[in-house]
C-alpha cells in the first residue's frame, strides 16, 4: 500500500498523490469499440445476435432463443440445489431490505391556492424496468435483491432479470432463489453487452425496458452507458471503494479486514484508510500484509492494495473529513470513537457506516440498505439506488377562470420579453374572452 504523509498538505496535493482524476473509462477505448458493434449488432439482428455472442461469450450451447427463458423447472430444481438454512439467510435479508426501502416510498400531492389554481405532482412506478446480474462462476443473490426489491416497492409492474449462464447453460442455483424471493418471473440466461442491447432495443424474445440497473463488467457498464438516453441507467459504476477513517480507538486487525474486503472485489478497487494516528497508520499497514497471506483471494487484494490502496496520515478527523469529501467514496466507514459528533460534516459518500461494528460487508447483505453505489468520485452528484429511481414525477395543473385573470397579463408579458409571441397569443386570446 502506498503511504501518504498529507499532514501540513492541500486537499488538492492529496488527490494528485491518489491519482483521483483518472479517468476509469477513458483507456477503453478496445472494450468500446467491441461494444459499439456488439449493440449495433444486437439491434439489427436481434434475437440470433444475442443467441450468437451468448454461445461465444459463455460457451451456453444455445440451440435457438427459446432456451434464453429459465422455466419454473428450473426455479424449482434451485431451491432444491440451495440448502434450507442458505434460502431461509436470503429471505431475512430480503424482508430487511424491503423495509428499508419501504420507508422511501413518496406520496402524490396536490395543492389549492387562494386563486382557485390546483397544481400537483403525481408519483408513476415506470412500466417495465430490466436488471442485471453477473453470473458464470460467480454468484450475487444480494445482488438481486438490491435490485429488485427498490423497484417492487416503487410499483413497477414488470421486472424482468438478465444473468450469463454457465456453460453447461444454467444459472446459478443462488440467483434463481434470490430472483424468485423477490418475486421476479421473467428471467433470461444471457449476459454482457448483448443483454444490455437486448434490454434497451427489444428482440423477439425480450421486450426492451424503460430502465437498466444493476452491476457488471466493463462491457456490461460500456454498454449501459451507449444505451443511455434510449432507456434510463442507475448509473456508470467503476470498480469497488472504500474509505475508513480511523481515529486512536479504531482496532488496526478490524480495520485491515475492511480495507482487505474491498481489495478482493477485483485489481482495479481502491481500499484506503485516512488517520491522524501514527500508530494505527503503521499497525494496519502490517496487518493488511499479514492477513492477506491467509484468504484464498490474495493475489488479488495483493494487485489491488500495490496498485490502488493508500493509508493517508493527516493532522486531525477534521482533515480526514475533508479527504473523505475530497474522494466521495462509494463506502466510507467512521472507525471513530464517536461517529455521530462527525457524520454531519460528511458529504459526500455512497453510503457511510458509523461505529467499530458497523463493517461494510453488512451493507452488502443484509443490514437494509442498498449496496448498488456511486463510484469513482460520482458520490457527489449521484445517489445509492433507491426506490425514486424507479419512479417519475409528473406535474399537474389546472387552472380555474379566477386564477387566470390572476396570471394571465404577466404570463404575456412574459412571453413577450423572451420574444415568443405564439406563447403570448395563447394567454392573450383567452384575456380577451375573459373581458
Amino acid at each position: 500500500m502506498k503511504r501518504i504523509d498529507a499532514r501540513g498538505q492541500s486537499i488538492e496535493w492529496v488527490a494528485g498523490q491518489m491519482g483521483l482524476d483518472t479517468g476509469y473509462l477513458d483507456t477503453c477505448t478496445a472494450e468500446r469499440e467491441s461494444v459499439l458493434n456488439i449493440l449495433s449488432d444486437v439491434r439489427e439482428r436481434g434475437d440470433a445476435a444475442v443467441l450468437e455472442y451468448t454461445n461465444r461469450f459463455d460457451q451456453a450451447g444455445f440451440t435457438d432463443e427459446n432456451q434464453f427463458k429459465v422455466t419454473e423447472i428450473e426455479i424449482n430444481e434451485a431451491f432444491s440445489a440451495v440448502p434450507d438454512e442458505n434460502i431461509a439467510i436470503i429471505e431475512k435479508a430480503a424482508e430487511r431490505i424491503r423495509d428499508f426501502h419501504e420507508r422511501q416510498k413518496r406520496q402524490s400531492w396536490v395543492n389549492y391556492d387562494t386563486a382557485g389554481c390546483i397544481m400537483g405532482q403525481r408519483i408513476i412506478p415506470l412500466d417495465r424496468v430490466g436488471i442485471y446480474v453477473p453470473g458464470g462462476r460467480a454468484a450475487y443473490p444480494s445482488s438481486v435483491l438490491m435490485n429488485a426489491l427498490p423497484a417492487q416497492v416503487a410499483g413497477v409492474e414488470e421486472i424482468v432479470m438478465v444473468t450469463p449462464p454457465g456453460n453447461d447453460g444454467k444459472v446459478n442455483p443462488g440467483t434463481l432463489v434470490a430472483a424468485k424471493i423477490a418475486g421476479i418471473t421473467e428471467i433470461y440466461k444471457v449476459g454482457g453487452a448483448q443483454a444490455v442491447g437486448a434490454l434497451a432495443y427489444g428482440t423477439s424474445t425480450i421486450r426492451r425496458v424503460d430502465k437498466i440497473t444493476g452491476p457488471g463488467n466493463i462491457y456490461v457498464t460500456l454498454a449501459k452507458k451507449e444505451v443511455y438516453g434510449i432507456v434510463d441507467i442507475d448509473m456508470i459504476a467503476g470498480p469497488s471503494e472504500v474509505l475508513v477513517i480511523a481515529d486512536r480507538s479504531a482496532d488496526p486487525a478490524w480495520v485491515s479486514a475492511d480495507l482487505l474486503s474491498q481489495a478482493e472485489h477485483d485489481p482495479m478497487a481502491r481500499s484506503i484508510l485516512v488517520t491522524d494516528s501514527e500508530a494505527i497508520a503503521a499497525t494496519v499497514m502490517d496487518q493488511t500484509a499479514a492477513q492477506a497471506k491467509a484468504l484464498s483471494t490474495c493475489k488479488t487484494i495483493e494487485q489491488s492494495l500495490s496498485d490502488n490502496g493508500a493509508i493517508v496520515l493527516v493532522d486531525d478527523i477534521d482533515a480526514a473529513i475533508e479527504v473523505a469529501n475530497r474522494v466521495a467514496p462509494e463506502h466510507l466507514e467512521l472507525a471513530v470513537d464517536n461517529p455521530h459528533a462527525i457524520i454531519g460534516a460528511v458529504r459526500h459518500a455512497g453510503s457511510v457506516f458509523m461505529g467499530h461494528y458497523a463493517t461494510e460487508p453488512l451493507g452488502d447483505y443484509m443490514a437494509g440498505p442498498n449496496h448498488v453505489l456511486p463510484t469513482g468520485g460520482t458520490a457527489r452528484f449521484f445517489s445509492a439506488l433507491n426506490v425514486d429511481d424507479f419512479i417519475v414525477k409528473s406535474s399537474t395543473l389546472y387552472m380555474t377562470e379566477e386564477g387566470f385573470n390572476e396570471l394571465s397579463a404577466d404570463v404575456a408579458a412574459f412571453a413577450h420579453m423572451e420574444g415568443l409571441a405564439a406563447h403570448a397569443r395563447a394567454v392573450e386570446i383567452r384575456m380577451e374572452e375573459s373581458k
